[in-house]
């Protein structure tokens, strides 16, 4: 069974090693989109702390590690291009999966629990960020729905902004 729930702070260890997993997979594409400081432990306690922090199970093991925000992004308040809607929105961050969960879906799964948590919390709009080196993300969000619509800053450098609607009346 997979299920979507908030991190405890007792699961800041294996949140800390799928960050670093991820930081490992990013280096095996040839790419490096997040840095020895970011994320590093202090990003994932705060986003644990501030109800940000999720874990997804799969059989009640923790597979991966993602930051879902409900008050959204500061940084897409500026974009160069066009966000599709003006709604309130979550804003996904630092999704990482452990490498032994990798090439199962588990993305599109985990995507597809998002929009669930994201609907309960009468959220209809999901916004998102990537280096334009993670083809492999790029590829990802596109094959779940969501639109290229520019660019942003997100810590100090630009990325690529992705949106989704998820009820048609926005």
């Amino acid at each position: 069974m997979n299920v979507l729930e908030l991190a405890q702070m007792n699961d800041l260890e294996i949140c800390m090693d799928i960050i670093k997993d991820g930081k490992n997979f990013q280096n095996e594409q040839g790419f490096t989109q997040w840095t020895d400081d970011y994320p590093n432990i202090d990003t994932i306690r705060g986003d644990i702390q501030n109800t940000k922090g999720y874990v997804i199970k799969i059989d009640d093991k923790i597979a991966g590690y993602m930051c879902i925000d409900f008050s959204g992004e500061p940084a897409y308040a500026k974009i160069h291009g066009t966000w599709r809607a003006k709604k309130p929105y979550a804003v996904i961050h630092r999704m990482a999966f452990q490498k032994e969960f990798r090439g199962i879906g588990l993305t599109d799964i985990t995507f597809k629990l998002i929009e669930k948590l994201c609907i309960q919390n009468d959220i209809w709009y999901i916004r998102v960020d990537t280096d334009f080196s993670n083809k492999r993300m790029q590829h990802i969000l596109k094959k779940n729905g969501f639109a290229n619509c520019g660019k942003v800053i997100f810590q100090g450098s630009e990325k690529l902004a992705f949106d989704k609607l998820l009820y048609p009346r926005l």
